[in-house]
């Protein structure tokens, strides 16, 4: 997916996240309707209305553990980044010292010699 065009993969994400949705409104279709389906003493409107308020619960569910989900991939992302800023940032330094060691070896080799 990574060498696919900005708006491909933002179509691709978009897709994938439809898809994502109609899984779990399913999924808590189905739930509700096992658990529904245990109180057989309802009648035919009150198991709808149960159907209808645990399918709401559920996904409300997966919407906050998404939610938090996201979060947490952007904290990793921020605190991943800062690392990578100050490994580059070492590596950098490093590769500069390396450089000015070589150049003062060699300006030290040129003059004495």
């Amino acid at each position: 997916m990574e060498d696919l065009p900005m708006d491909m993969r933002a179509f691709h994400n978009e897709v994938e996240g439809h898809l994502l949705a109609a899984a779990a409104h399913d999924e808590a279709r189905a739930s509700a309707e096992r658990f529904a389906a245990r109180l057989d003493w309802l009648t035919e409107a009150q198991r709808h209305e149960v159907e209808r308020q645990f399918a709401a619960e559920h996904l409300e569910l997966a919407r906050a553990s998404w939610r938090r989900t996201v979060r947490r991939g952007e904290e990793l992302r921020d605190e991943y980044e800062a690392v990578y800023r100050g490994l580059r940032t070492r590596l950098l330094a490093g590769l500069l010292l390396g450089f000015a060691l070589v150049a003062a070896v060699n300006f030290v080799v040129l003059v004495s010699g």
